[in-house]
């Protein structure tokens, strides 16, 4: 299973202070060293934390594949196929999210999508979709020609959290999920389920899975168990990490827990 890391984080801390420090151009040659099979980024359209100067320098430097997530917005699209990236992920998104909540709607979007996928084709780039566990956004993925879905695991992520952590008892609890800890349970194991299910389904159609959102060195392991999904995109428990421990030695940490899991089985 590969690891791509997700370094938008860096980039978050750096727009606190205004600054152009942490630069995350420095994390790619960290990430290449510690063994990370791919570089992950997010241009939002608010440029929250990754702005067009970092793809470009990214792209222009990485040894690593790059996959650039971004929504079907047609300026962000436009900037993209100028710059000629390795991978796009097309990504729902909402400005007023915090982190990006939910799968892409390819069915409301399917026309769009298809132009979009065509267009990057066309220059050589690969294209994926982040949906949720639904068939149905499955088969339209299919229909559209993507190569590739992400599997969106934040439910089963914040699932995992609720039962798992101290995260009920912080001003962070999900309060949709304060519910019976039996209900929880039965909440998550569906979860675990319908994940199952859809990289099933997803690889009997042809496509390739990859799955990512709220993963962490904690619930990894039933993910692992899912032989069809071959990439876990994953960044913000890295970049936690690295704060304590350093970057590299974070990664490394991340990779050794995905490869004891395929030794032992």
């Amino acid at each position: 299973m590969l690891l791509g890391v997700n370094i938008d984080h860096i980039a978050t801390l750096r727009e606190a202070r205004a600054i152009n420090d942490p630069d995350p151009l420095e994390a790619i040659f960290i990430a290449k060293r510690a063994g990370a099979h791919q570089i992950t980024i997010h241009l939002r359209e608010d440029r929250r934390h990754i702005h067009d100067l970092d793809i470009q320098n990214i792209l222009q430097s990485s040894f690593l594949p790059v996959n650039i997530e971004c929504s079907i917005n047609p300026q962000i699209i436009e900037s993209l196929l100028n710059l000629k990236p390795q991978r796009i992920t097309l990504v729902p998104e909402n400005r007023e999210e915090i982190t990006t909540e939910g799968g892409l709607d390819i069915q409301a979007n399917l026309q769009r999508i298809q132009e979009i996928i065509q267009a990057f084709h066309c220059i050589g780039t690969e294209v994926s979709l982040f949906i949720d566990t639904d068939i149905a956004q499955i088969c339209a993925a299919k229909e559209v020609r993507a190569e590739m879905i992400e599997l969106h695991t934040g439910t089963y992520a914040n699932l995992h959290l609720m039962l798992f952590s101290n995260l009920p008892r912080t001003q962070h609890s999900l309060k949709s999920l304060e519910i019976p800890r039996a209900s929880l349970k039965e909440l998550y194991e569906k979860s675990i389920q319908d994940l199952q299910n859809a990289a099933k389904e997803a690889k009997w159609l042809g496509l390739e899975v990859a799955a990512g959102h709220g993963l962490n060195y904690h619930n990894l392991k039933p993910i692992l168990k899912i032989p069809e999904i071959f990439e876990l995109n994953i960044g913000q428990s890295i970049i936690a990490r690295a704060i304590f421990s350093g970057l590299e030695q974070a990664i490394k940490d991340m990779l050794t827990l995905m490869q004891n899991k395929e030794a032992k089985d």
